[in-house]
């Protein structure tokens, strides 16, 4: 190819076709419906990530915490799983907290004799909560949230649009 083309496919100009069948017309109201369900999937994202970061936070604010009795157990991390969950209205699928369950790893010893919380040897529990491994999570869970959000303010800026459009 001459010129500074080199390496790039050009491609024919579409030209539209008299003998084509005319695209169809989206049904009455398909459009809001579409944007109304992108509202609905980001919402049940949003709902589902806050309930994430909300039982980081309290393993965050528990991950120091040790138990009220001699050779008890200490706070037990807690972690959100989520499953899909289909909206009856629309027919989109969203995302909803499943449970939120314990982990069951083992719980650290400290030698702290002097703790109320030490069993007879001296050693004390400390709760199976890592810090960096939820400050990890919390911004995983903040990211998606933000994402959600963003995909919000898109759906909103399309209906916005339209509406001037339509003026």
């Amino acid at each position: 190819m001459p010129g500074g083309d080199r390496g790039r496919q050009v491609l024919p100009m579409m030209t539209p076709n008299a003998d084509a069948a005319p695209e169809p017309a989206l049904p009455q109201g398909m459009m809001s419906m579409d944007l109304d369900t992108s509202l609905r999937v980001s919402a049940s994202g949003l709902k589902a990530q806050a309930m994430r970061m909300r039982v980081i936070a309290e393993n965050l604010a528990n991950a120091d915490s040790v138990a009220s009795t001699a050779g008890g157990d200490p706070y037990r991390r807690k972690v959100a799983s989520f499953r899909t969950a289909v909206d009856r209205v629309t027919g989109a699928t969203g995302v909803k907290v499943q449970t939120i369950d314990t982990d069951k790893t083992a719980f650290t010893r400290s030698y702290q004799p002097g703790n109320p919380a030490a069993d007879a040897t001296g050693y004390v529990l400390t709760p199976n909560v890592n810090t960096l491994v939820e400050a990890a999570d919390m911004k995983a869970a903040q990211r998606s949230y933000e994402a959600n959000l963003n995909a919000i303010e898109a759906a909103k800026g399309l209906t916005m649009r339209t509406i001037d459009l339509l003026k």
